[in-house]
């Protein structure tokens, strides 16, 4: 009963819409109306600039890590990492947006910091040479899910599980992305101080 709870926090805690309520706050209007209709980080540039999306992407990861040291408090790394999980599935099925949520990159960013900087680190590298270098936000995530699973078996093979679990999950939640990947026409990340 008591992991029930703990994982059922840590969905709620993945789900607060961070992107919706802030461009609200800040008058930009439905997220979910403008730009892309995604809430995430990126969209959020698009309407907002790029200090905006930076404190999007920040609560994001934060609410992640906040979740994976709750499941670490009570039951160490490897349960950590799976409440880290339950958080993007939070995000990317939120409950309080019909469960129509984000794509879970900025959740997998925080889970990295939260478990281990090194991978963070390593992970973060990736994305800025392949996204910066290609223009493509959504090539630099097809990495992160490639490696960040790699670099959890290496670690630990529980943990390789849980980093496996969240980089199918995000890759399903980029089916639409591969799609215009592959037919080059993925829209460019919009370098936008502000808006």
């Amino acid at each position: 009963m008591l992991w029930f709870f703990i994982v059922m926090v840590a969905y709620m805690l993945g789900s607060v819409p961070s992107g919706v309520i802030l461009t609200k706050i800040l008058g930009y209007g439905d997220l979910r109306r403008v730009g892309s209709g995604n809430i995430g980080a990126t969209n959020v540039m698009r309407v907002g600039g790029l200090r905006i999306a930076g404190v999007v992407w920040l609560l994001d990861m934060i609410k992640a890590m906040l979740a994976v040291w709750l499941g670490a408090y009570f039951g160490g790394p490897v349960a950590g990492a799976w409440c880290g999980f339950a958080a993007i599935v939070g995000h990317c099925f939120p409950v309080w947006l019909r469960f129509h949520g984000g794509k879970g990159v900025s959740c997998m960013f925080g889970i990295m910091l939260a478990i281990n900087p090194v991978i963070f680190v390593v992970c973060g590298i990736e994305w800025l040479i392949v996204a910066l270098g290609g223009g493509k936000s959504s090539a630099g995530a097809m990495v992160v899910f490639l490696l960040f699973p790699i670099l959890g078996f290496v670690m630990n093979v529980a943990l390789g599980w849980a980093f496996l679990a969240m980089s199918v999950l995000c890759v399903v939640r980029h089916v639409d992305n591969i799609r215009r990947l592959a037919h080059g026409t993925e829209s460019s990340i919009e370098w936008r101080w502000r808006k």
